[in-house]
C-alpha cells in the first residue's frame, strides 16, 4: 500500500507541475536584440511587449520554454525560447538578455 501512495503522490505532483502557467526561467524582463529590438516581460499567465499584455501559457521542455498565446495579435501561436544561461536565451527572432 505504501508504494501505491507514493505513486499517487508523484502523479499528482507531476500533474500540478505540468499545469503550471508560470514562466519558470523566463520570469522577469528581457531585452531582445535581433530583427526588432524589444523589451519583453514574462509574468505568470502573461507576457508584456511594447505596452501590450497578452495572456499566455508556458510549458518547459528541457532548456526550452514554449510560450503559447491565448489572446492578442499572436493568438494561437507558440514561440520556442531556448535558455542558454542564467540571463540569456535565444528565439527565432533574436537573442534575449535578462535586464531585471
Amino acid at each position: 500500500m505504501t508504494k501505491l501512495k507514493l505513486i499517487f503522490v508523484l502523479l499528482i505532483f507531476t500533474f500540478i507541475t505540468a499545469c503550471s502557467n508560470g514562466p519558470g526561467p523566463l520570469k522577469g524582463t528581457w531585452k531582445m536584440n535581433g530583427i526588432i529590438p524589444l523589451t519583453v516581460t514574462y509574468r505568470d499567465d502573461e507576457e508584456e511587449t511594447m505596452g501590450l499584455i497578452s495572456k499566455v501559457t508556458y510549458k518547459q521542455e528541457g532548456d526550452d520554454v514554449l510560450v503559447t498565446y491565448i489572446d492578442g495579435l499572436a493568438k494561437g501561436t507558440t514561440m520556442r525560447i531556448t535558455i542558454t544561461g542564467s540571463n540569456t536565451a535565444v528565439t527565432g527572432m533574436g537573442k534575449l538578455t535578462r535586464i531585471k
